[in-house]
């Protein structure tokens, strides 16, 4: 809530600003990867648009797609510690 309706009494349990520090850190690397290979995606969508990959030569196809299952995967982890241990 913002102006007069919002109000905190300060942290309530033990390490709480710790936790809330590193949520937001870890999210916000997380989406920072996630732009990074939407980026990636795009331009490799021009490119494709263009006609520079096939049958023969398609690497960068199959590493972007590693990169974003890696990040889809780690986000699989951060999810229960983040969201359902705390």
């Amino acid at each position: 809530l913002f102006g007069n309706l919002f109000s905190y009494a300060g942290a309530q349990v033990p390490g709480e600003y710790l936790f809330f520090s590193m949520y937001f850190m870890m999210t916000g690397v997380h989406g920072i990867h996630i732009l990074a290979g939407m980026g990636v995606i795009g331009y490799l969508i021009w490119r494709t648009h263009k006609g520079d990959y096939s049958g023969e030569y398609y690497t960068p196809i199959d590493l972007t797609g590693l990169y974003w299952h890696l990040v889809d995967l780690i986000w699989i982890y951060l999810f229960p510690l983040l969201y359902l241990v705390s």
